[in-house]
């Protein structure tokens, strides 16, 4: 049984149709990488894909229900990565993620492991403000060391990660996938500690800028 289906989207945005009539269907263990031009859609698809966005017509299926019936289960099991990081600036990188490890019922003796598996040892008493973007998206992608969610949809998640960064969150991704999870990312780049196999690639190509 796929975890998300899609069928029959059609996205509008702005008098401009994105993609028209679009089908997909993701199971446990698959790894979906989104590819297309800017402006193409991969953003919207993602939106919609995720509930937060409808689309002009068609519909999203969670276990083959539809997700307007079985919302708060859907997004019980949905890691949604924007790009917004979500970083509070006040706060510093160990407190961001101590709050996050708390919404979610975890210890949060276990925020620095994390912080430390994406980087940022060091800077777990640095306030958010004095940060860079990329350790932001560092605080926020540590996220994903502790959530159980089976269903990760991540935009864009290698903006501002060096090379060391994005082959740990790749290892990461197939060890969701794996676990029996799926992965529905958006990157310009490949996916390059993943065996190809592993990968599926959707490619929109509705470009109209």
């Amino acid at each position: 049984m796929p975890l998300i289906s899609a069928v029959n989207l059609t996205c509008i945005r702005e008098e401009r149709l994105l993609f028209d009539e679009l089908s997909l269907e993701i199971y446990p263990g698959d790894i979906i990488q989104i590819e297309g031009p800017n402006g193409s859609g991969k953003t919207s698809l993602l939106r919609i894909l995720s509930g937060l966005s409808q689309p002009y017509d068609g519909h999203i299926l969670y276990k083959n229900e539809k997700i307007s019936s079985c919302r708060e289960e859907f997004h019980q099991n949905l890691l949604y990565f924007g790009h917004l990081s979500g970083v509070k600036d006040e706060m510093t990188a160990e407190e961001n993620l101590d709050f996050n490890l708390a919404l979610h019922g975890n210890k949060n003796e276990e925020s620095l492991t994390y912080l430390a598996k994406i980087n940022l040892a060091g800077f777990e008493e640095s306030l958010a403000s004095h940060l860079s973007a990329g350790q932001h998206r560092r605080i926020a992608l540590a996220r994903l060391y502790h959530n159980n969610a089976p269903i990760w949809i991540l935009d864009e998640p290698f903006t501002a990660i060096d090379k060391q960064g994005v082959s740990g969150l790749e290892q990461l991704f197939s060890a969701h996938a794996q676990r029996g999870g799926c992965v529905i990312l958006t990157t310009h780049q490949d996916l390059i500690s993943i065996k190809p196999e592993q990968v599926k690639k959707i490619t929109l190509d509705y470009d109209y800028l």
